[in-house]
């Protein structure tokens, strides 16, 4: 195995290539591409959750309406909690852009891609492997691949940066073959 280093504190050991991956261009995530992303994948995850606010809202409705208990203040109290939730995960998703252990996610990298493995260069000489068993979900947007590999990181593969159609194919087979990709 050739030894390929991210940064020179971590090394980081590149499994060898193989001849049939899929290729890409290089590419860097633009940051606020990066907080769409994030943040509507904290809105898919996190719907479920909208019930809560809803429910106290029809509780306080149901109970002034019946004249046990007027009271307006839960309405702006949870409209604004709802808010500021939002607003929290925002501003988490907006700095995750400016922290330096972070940069590595918005850095051009070149990929190549296989059954085994997503080898993320940064040039011929450094770059980091990623295991497939490391992407939780994979979806198709109407520009691009989108792999997520926790709450607040991403895989962002646009088809721009593929080569060739042939390419796309193999990778959404791929996909398809790891699950991550609905038939």
């Amino acid at each position: 195995m050739a030894k390929v280093s991210v940064n020179k504190h971590q090394p980081v050991y590149q499994m060898p290539t193989n001849p049939a991956a899929v290729r890409t261009k290089k590419y860097a995530l633009p940051t606020q591409k990066y907080i769409s992303l994030a943040m509507r994948y904290f809105f898919k995850t996190q719907l479920k959750w909208v019930m809560i606010p809803v429910a106290l809202i029809l509780i306080n409705a149901v109970i002034s309406l019946t004249g046990v208990y007027p009271n307006l203040w839960i309405y702006i109290t949870v409209v604004v909690a709802s808010i500021l939730y939002v607003l929290f995960w925002l501003i988490q998703f907006t700095g995750i852009t400016q922290l330096a252990q972070y940069k590595p996610m918005f850095e051009k990298f070149s990929y190549e891609i296989d059954n085994r493995q997503i080898l993320m260069k940064l040039n011929a000489k450094e770059g980091s492997v990623m295991k497939w068993e490391q992407i939780l979900d994979g979806y198709k947007d109407k520009d691009a691949y989108v792999l997520v590999i926790s709450k607040g990181q991403f895989l962002h593969l646009p088809f721009s940066i593929f080569n060739t159609e042939h390419d796309i194919k193999v990778f959404e087979r791929i996909l398809k073959q790891k699950e991550l990709l609905k038939a």
